[in-house]
C-alpha cells in the first residue's frame, strides 16, 4: 500500500513536468502530488528501490522549488530565515537547513547553495513553494534588507541520479566544469556549474536516498535528452514510492509527515542544523526548548512482529497508555520488516525501549532505535 501522502486526491489542475511524456513512455503510474502529475512507480517499487541501493536509479524531481537570493544582504537574509549557519559555506558548497516560524515550528526544510558571497540558491519543497515565497518576502520587507529573491522554479528541470554508480554514469555523458578544472567525483554536499550535453547545468552531490549520487539542475528544454541519455546508459526510472522507502530507511524527514508548522527542529532531531551562535527567527524559543529538553522526540520504530506502522497509527507503552504517533512508515525493502518514524514522549524515546503500535485493532510489538534503519 502506498503512503497516504501519495494517495491524496487533488482537485486543482495538475502541472506536468518537462518529462511527462517520457514517464508515460516508460510505463509510469502517475499520481497527483504537490500540484503536479508525478510518477509513483514504473516497473515496481522493490525493483526501483534496489536499483538505487545497488546501482543507479533516477528520479524526476522537477516539482521542487528553486529561489535565487542575490544582493549585498543575501547572506544576512539567509542567516535570519535559516537555523543553520550559512556563513560557514564557501562557493560550491551546499547546506541542509530549515526555516523556523515565529513560534519555533518549521516553515520548510531546504537546501542552501552558495554560488558566490552575494548569490545563493534555495531549494524548497514543491508543496511549500508559495508559502515559503510569501514568508521570505515578508522577512525581506520587515528588515529592509538589500536582497532580491526570484522564484526560478519554472526554469529548471531536476533529475536526481542516485546510487553507488551514479557519478560514474553521469561522467560518461561528458560533463564539463565551468571553471575549466578536470572533472572528478564531487564530494558530498558540494556542487559545480558546468555544461552537460551542450546545456548549462548545476551538478550537485546531494540527494535524499543515502546511496550517493548527483542531482542535475538543467533548463527544462534539456530534460528529455538528458533523461534519454541516462536511460541508454542503464539508469532505472524510479518513482515517488521508491523515493519514500529509500529516505525512510535513512530516517530522513519528509515535510508534511515528519515536519510541519508545529514541529520544532529540536524535537525532530535537527539540533545539528540549529546553530545558536547567530541570530535567526525564533532563536530564543528554540534555545529554551534545547535547554529544557523537548517533550517529544522523533525516533525510529522497528517492528518485532509482522506489521507496517502507517502514518497516524497510535503508539502505546506496555501499560496501554498512548505515548506517541507514527508520522511515516513502510515495509523496508532492504531490511524485510516494518519500520516507522514517530514522535514519542521523551520518557519513552530511549533506544531499545519496547513499545506497541496499534495496527488494525491489534497491539503489535516494536522497539525504538536511532536513525538510520539501513546501514548498508
Amino acid at each position: 500500500m502506498l503512503p497516504r501522502y501519495l494517495r491524496t486526491m487533488e482537485t486543482t489542475p495538475l502541472k506536468p513536468t518537462a518529462l511527462h511524456d517520457a514517464h508515460l513512455k516508460a510505463g509510469a503510474k502517475m499520481v497527483p502530488f504537490a500540484g503536479h502529475n508525478m510518477p509513483v512507480q514504473y516497473q515496481g517499487l522493490k525493483l526501483e528501490h534496489q536499483a538505487v541501493r545497488q546501482d543507479v536509479g533516477m528520479f524526476d524531481v522537477s516539482h521542487m522549488g528553486e529561489f535565487m537570493v542575490e544582493g549585498p544582504d543575501a547572506e544576512k537574509l539567509i542567516q535570519w530565515i535559516s537555523t543553520n549557519d550559512a556563513s560557514a559555506l564557501e562557493d560550491g558548497k551546499v547546506q541542509y537547513s530549515c526555516m523556523p516560524n515565529d513560534a519555533g515550528g518549521i516553515v520548510d526544510d531546504m537546501l542552501v547553495y552558495r554560488l558566490t558571497s552575494d548569490r545563493f540558491m534555495l531549494v524548497v519543497n514543491a508543496s511549500n513553494r508559495e508559502k515559503d515565497w510569501n514568508w521570505i518576502q515578508e522577512q525581506v520587507t520587515l528588515h529592509a534588507w538589500d536582497a532580491t529573491v526570484r522564484d526560478e522554479s519554472d526554469r529548471y528541470a531536476l533529475l536526481a541520479v542516485q546510487g553507488p554508480n551514479a557519478q560514474d554514469m553521469v561522467r560518461r555523458l561528458g560533463p564539463a566544469r565551468a571553471d575549466g578544472l578536470p572533472w572528478s567525483e564531487l564530494a558530498y554536499y558540494t556542487f559545480t556549474l558546468g555544461k552537460l550535453m551542450g546545456h548549462e547545468v548545476i551538478l550537485s552531490a546531494t540527494g535524499y536516498t543515502g546511496s550517493g549520487g548527483l542531482e542535475i539542475y538543467m533548463p527544462v528544454e534539456a530534460a528529455e535528452s538528458v533523461w534519454d541519455a541516462l536511460l541508454a546508459e542503464g539508469a532505472v526510472p524510479c518513482g515517488l514510492g521508491a523515493r519514500d522507502t529509500l529516505r525512510m530507511e535513512m530516517g530522513y524527514c519528509l515535510y508534511g509527515n515528519d515536519l510541519n508548522d508545529n514541529t520544532s527542529p529540536i524535537s525532530a532531531g535537527l539540533g545539528w542544523i540549529t546553530k545558536f551562535t547567530k541570530d535567526f527567527v525564533a532563536k530564543p524559543t528554540l534555545e529554551h526548548e534545547k535547554a529544557q529538553g523537548p517533550s517529544t522526540k522523533l525516533v525510529g520504530l522497528v517492528m518485532d512482529e509482522r506489521g507496517i506502522p502507517r502514518q497516524d497509527y497510535v503508539v502505546k507503552n506496555a501499560d496501554g497508555a498512548v505515548v506517541g504517533k507514527v508520522t511515516s512508515g513502510t515495509m523496508s525493502p532492504s531490511l524485510g520488516h516494518g519500520i516507522g518514524m514517530a514522535y514519542i514522549d521523551a520518557s519513552h524515546a530511549q533506544p531499545g525501549t519496547s513499545l506497541l503500535v496499534e495496527i488494525r485493532n491489534k497491539s503489535l510489538a516494536c522497539h525504538v532505535i536511532r536513525f538510520p534503519f539501513y546501514k548498508g
